[in-house]
């Protein structure tokens, strides 16, 4: 009798993972970390540190990360290298076994972290390979499950992989949003003092910062800056938004698709636009701020996600490495005369930066808050801040 599923691989002695592609593709692997099944976009990640700052960035929710790093988990996991209050990225596929942690600041091993934010991991997977896919093939979706007895249900999961809708159409910022308004404190970390206290000087200027899905460590850089920031939910609305008697406005980063998000969103970003305020976006904040003045955004066909991505700088020309996180981006046709392009990736010549000629307002697509990643970009959030003074 011929195999119903001729793309399924033998499942291995030892497999206690796997992983499920719609059309019955499978991986098999050793699983870690907690132990369930979920379904999800794979996407590849090129950083070499920073893997709990990446699992924790809620602009991974409903993701799954390869690393292309073959050594994960390596410096174990601790209290202080967090972005969120939770993990949001739904599980991590590594190359090698995850071994007992070596460095001084581990509080506990990656497998048991894993564990505790109810997180799949599968090591044992050729990566490089699932790179190689991607690039090919774009993103697809993948059930990905553990079992400590090797038992899976493979015909369950490539179902679950295959009725998945994917990205598009997504307003995940709603989901990942804190629920209500939080005056921010706290600054940059510094080895041995941990973070610095900050952000509570009534002289400095007010920012209202919006979360959609915000990493905790752009506040941080507001703080640093010399800001006092305030952040709301993703719904809020523009009255709420003025009553606290903003500076200035900051769109964060965030999952899903800009322009679902865009349907609450927009309108309340043209009313801090006709306040006159300056304003700052970040990645979904820079695909906001792009709909809000006409401009379009599409899905990419692999997207960037990495720790050292090049971006130039069109004003002088510079070169900054740059941290990003994002499947969709702006459309450089179609953005409308008073909207100058500022920045361009040199991986794929994709928009990586705008600003308004006629108001204070500017976003760039990468992560300027270098965590994890280089420190290039602080400069904006200091040109934002000075704006506001």
């Amino acid at each position: 009798m011929a195999d119903a599923h001729p793309a399924r691989t033998q499942q291995p002695d030892g497999a206690t993972g796997v992983i499920v592609f719609a059309d019955g593709r499978t991986i098999w692997g050793r699983g870690f970390g907690a132990e369930g099944q979920v379904v999800g976009e794979l996407c590849f990640h090129t950083a070499m540190t920073g893997y709990q700052e990446i699992m924790t960035d809620p602009s991974f929710a409903r993701q799954i990360i390869a690393f292309t790093f073959p050594h994960i988990g390596n410096v174990g996991a601790n209290e202080e290298d967090v972005e969120a209050g939770e993990a949001h990225a739904l599980g991590c596929l590594v190359r090698e076994a995850v071994t007992s942690p070596s460095n001084f600041r581990s509080q506990q091993d990656f497998p048991s972290w894993m564990a505790s934010t109810g997180r799949i991991g599968i090591s044992g997977v050729d990566t490089r390979a699932l790179t190689r896919l991607v690039r090919r093939e774009g993103p697809p979706t993948i059930a990905i499950a553990h079992n400590a007895q090797g038992h899976f249900d493979l015909d369950a999961l490539q179902q679950m992989a295959a009725e998945w809708p994917g990205l598009e159409g997504m307003d995940l910022a709603k989901e990942v949003s804190r629920d209500q308004l939080e005056a921010w404190s706290g600054g940059k970390w510094e080895l041995g003092e941990g973070y610095r206290m900050g952000g509570h000087d009534m002289s400095q200027p007010h920012v209202v910062a919006i979360d959609y899905g915000a990493k905790r460590n752009i506040f941080r850089n507001l703080v640093e800056a010399g800001a006092r920031v305030t952040v709301l939910p993703a719904t809020a609305s523009i009255d709420e938004i003025m009553s606290h008697k903003p500076d200035g406005f900051f769109l964060s980063n965030g999952p899903g698709d800009p322009a679902a998000t865009g349907e609450y969103a927009i309108p309340v970003i043209r009313g801090m636009l006709d306040s006159g305020r300056p304003l700052f976006g970040i990645c979904l904040g820079h695909q906001l701020l792009a709909l809000a003045v006409g401009g379009k955004t599409a899905k990419m066909f692999q997207g960037h996600r990495g720790a050292n991505h090049p971006v130039k700088r069109l004003a002088d020309g510079a070169v900054e490495i740059t941290s990003m996180n994002h499947g969709f981006a702006v459309e450089r046709e179609g953005l409308p005369n008073n909207v100058r392009e500022t920045h361009v990736s040199l991986f794929d010549d994709s928009n990586c930066g705008i600003e308004l000629t006629d108001r204070p307002a500017f976003s760039v697509q990468y992560h300027p808050e270098a965590s994890p990643g280089p420190q290039d970009s602080f400069y904006l959030f200091e040109k934002f801040v000075g704006m506001m003074r």
